[in-house]
């Protein structure tokens, strides 16, 4: 995989003029996310996210601040565009931004492009043409195992090849957006028929996503070597899952109808650029694990192939807010705990071919820890749904229940540098229709 690039965007000395970006804000001027909003119903437009505040792409374009730039890509109602700019280029917006947001000179031409975050509304970064789901880290996928397999959780090809599925890119929806608790057949154990009816073990999973940038000719593969170039950045991803229905649907060819209703995003693209300082070795496989084939290996990558990123997921009941609680921590996690690197999961998934487009999403899978206090589903967390968990005021949790909400966030951390957040990614469960 391409090296990642360090220049004076990621200086830790660097200081923004829009003083919320400053202390401990999830939004320095070291990270700088694009995101699509709009303001009161007017049309959707890019814009960077600054301290608690957006800085307003179409309108410091409009005020000749950005002209060496591609206009269309700065103005239009997605990032596709943007995205799919060569890395270069991007650094080159980056560093753009990075100046006139840090230059008090700049500030009075710049100020009035400056919008209050909670004024806007956040829509999808990208129009998605498809969305896949993977299957990375492993402690999700031997815990899971384990349930069905308790002497052999994982399958034979697990560690030779990242498993996948292609999931339904129409129902990717903002953090903020309602999940409707979904319909669908399930059977008991005990029943000789399914029946139909809303979902009873509906479950969140903890992943990052995986923003695509330059895509491939259909026919052509991606190297694994290149893959870094087509990676535009990151995002919070919840693939929910409604686990009876996918006990009853999977086999044989896999999820279906358990979790195609609704996959909530964070709605700013981290970018690669951006995390550029918080990539790490990938954790060396554990001896007597396969060595990736040829076509999944890459020397630079496992060097530097892996990103130091916390991961977290809380729960916030009905009961808990009427009784002033905060959310409680479900899960902590590190993306270092996926088993294949995100440039391993490119390459796979061009090597026979496949096409990827700019905007296209990919899910990494469940992110767990090796123990459950870093555990990134229920369906762990109550071994199956056999053991309630424990929440503040006396309350219990099996799978989730209407009116509860889940709030994924995550922070970039590396020695040196100004840690970077990435939002939250939030949905609250409503009543089956």
């Amino acid at each position: 995989m391409a090296p990642p690039v360090l220049d004076e965007t990621h200086d830790p000395r660097r200081r923004s003029w829009v003083a919320s970006a400053c202390g401990h804000s999830e939004f320095p001027i070291q990270n700088l996310p694009f995101g699509i909003f709009s303001v009161a119903g007017d049309r959707q437009r890019p814009g960077v996210a600054i301290g608690d505040a957006i800085l307003d792409l179409a309108g410091l374009q409009e005020a000749g601040q950005l002209d060496c730039f591609a206009q269309d890509a700065l103005r239009g109602p997605c990032l596709n565009g943007l995205m799919e700019w060569p890395r270069d280029a991007r650094s080159r917006l980056r560093r753009r931004l990075s100046e006139l947001l840090s230059d008090e000179g700049q500030r009075g031409r710049v100020e009035r492009s400056i919008i209050a975050a909670k004024n806007a509304t956040m829509h999808n970064p990208a129009v998605i043409g498809d969305f896949t789901d993977f299957y990375a880290g492993i402690h999700h996928a031997e815990n899971v195992g384990r349930l069905f397999r308790p002497d052999n959780p994982l399958l034979p090809n697990y560690k030779f090849v990242p498993i996948g599925y292609h999931g339904r890119a129409s129902s990717v929806r903002p953090s903020g957006t309602p999940v409707t608790r979904p319909n669908g057949q399930r059977k008991l154990p005990d029943a000789d028929t399914p029946v139909f009816g809303p979902s009873q073990r509906l479950d969140y999973e903890l992943e990052l996503g995986i923003w695509i940038g330059q895509g491939n000719r259909l026919g052509e593969s991606i190297p694994i070597a290149d893959a870094g170039n087509h990676i535009a950045g990151y995002c919070l991803l919840n693939d929910w899952s409604a686990r009876d229905i996918q006990a009853w649907e999977y086999q044989p060819l896999g999820p279906f109808l358990a979790k195609n209703f609704m996959t909530t995003i964070s709605p700013w693209v981290v970018t690669a650029e951006a995390l550029s300082p918080f990539h790490l070795a990938q954790a060396a496989r554990p001896a007597g694990d396969p060595k990736p084939l040829e076509y999944l290996w890459d020397a630079q990558d496992q060097a530097e192939g892996a990103l130091a990123i916390e991961l977290s997921v809380s729960i916030l009941t009905e009961k808990m807010v009427q009784a002033g609680l905060a959310p409680w921590r479900l899960g902590h996690t590190e993306a270092c705990a996926l088993y294949w690197t995100v440039a391993q999961l490119v390459a796979h998934h061009t090597s026979n071919g496949c096409n990827l487009s700019s905007g296209d999403l990919l899910g990494t899978g469940t992110i767990s820890a090796a123990n459950e206090t870093g555990y990134g589903s229920l369906l762990e967390l109550t071994q199956g749904g056999s053991k309630p968990i424990q929440l503040p005021g006396d309350e219990t949790r099996l799978f989730l229940q209407d009116g509860d909400e889940i709030i994924l966030i995550a922070t970039a951390r590396a020695e040196g540098y100004v840690p970077i957040g990435f939002g939250s990614c939030r949905g609250k469960i409503q009543a089956a229709p």
